[in-house]
């Protein structure tokens, strides 16, 4: 691939821009030698007004999603795109949000240009744990546990009964969730079933993957040693 073509797909600018960049002498490599844009593509030597390149093709990132963001790139509100470096959201391939928090959930958040990736983590057979941590608006009735056990429970709106969920209570108002799937709003539907309503959804961990001490709002790129622990959580 040529440099140029490089630089556009990490979101630069368009190919026209990118080749002024080559022009204005914008693009060297690190030891600060002018690059062209025919020269051979080593990612990690090339520098843009000095400062090394965006991560290659293959990014995957963890972000603390906040309260008040949606999973989404045309909302006219605030996206979580909004908490990410501009030319993120002009990367090609593009950086998808694996899964979606609605936009009052909160915690970890997955994202990355990684076609493959994307699907082998949202696939009901990679069976990653989803552990989520629920307030609520009415003490807890003490047969949730069961209910969301059982198999059986059916959300309004569907046919398909919900694959077994383990809840744990951690106050009269606090219970931890674990789901091996994702359905539309799917923890504040089981607790409405359950004659409850959430008031805070937050969702610190994904298969053997936490959020840490990563704080609100905040991103970092996720490396070999993370995957292997996000799917060493797999049916958690």
């Amino acid at each position: 691939m040529k440099l140029v073509k490089h630089l556009a797909n990490l979101g630069y600018g368009s190919r026209k821009e990118v080749a002024w960049m080559f022009r204005e002498g914008r693009v060297t490599d690190a030891n600060g030698e002018v690059l062209y844009q025919d020269d051979p593509l080593d990612h990690d030597n090339v520098r843009v007004d000095g400062q090394p390149l965006d991560p290659p093709p293959g990014l995957v990132l963890m972000l603390h999603k906040p309260a008040g963001y949606t999973c989404s790139t045309k909302d006219p509100g605030r996206i979580v795109y909004d908490l990410l470096p501009p030319r993120f959201r002009l990367r090609n391939p593009v950086l998808s949000t694996v899964g979606r928090l609605d936009r009052d959930t909160t915690g970890l958040l997955l994202m990355t240009d990684d076609g493959q990736l994307l699907h082998r983590i949202v696939s009901p057979k990679s069976k990653l744990a989803k552990v989520y941590e629920a307030g609520l608006a009415e003490d807890l009735r003490g047969d949730e546990a069961q209910l969301f056990a059982s198999g059986t429970l059916v959300l309004e709106g569907e046919d398909t009964p919900l694959l077994p969920a383990r809840l744990e209570v951690l106050g009269p108002r606090r219970a931890r969730l674990v789901l091996h799937e994702g359905r539309y709003h799917q923890v504040r539907r089981m607790f409405a079933a359950a004659g409850n309503r959430v008031l805070a959804l937050h969702r610190p961990q994904v298969g053997g993957l936490e959020l840490g001490g990563l704080p609100e709002g905040q991103w970092r790129q996720l490396g070999q040693a993370d995957l292997d622990a996000l799917f060493a959580g797999a049916g958690a």
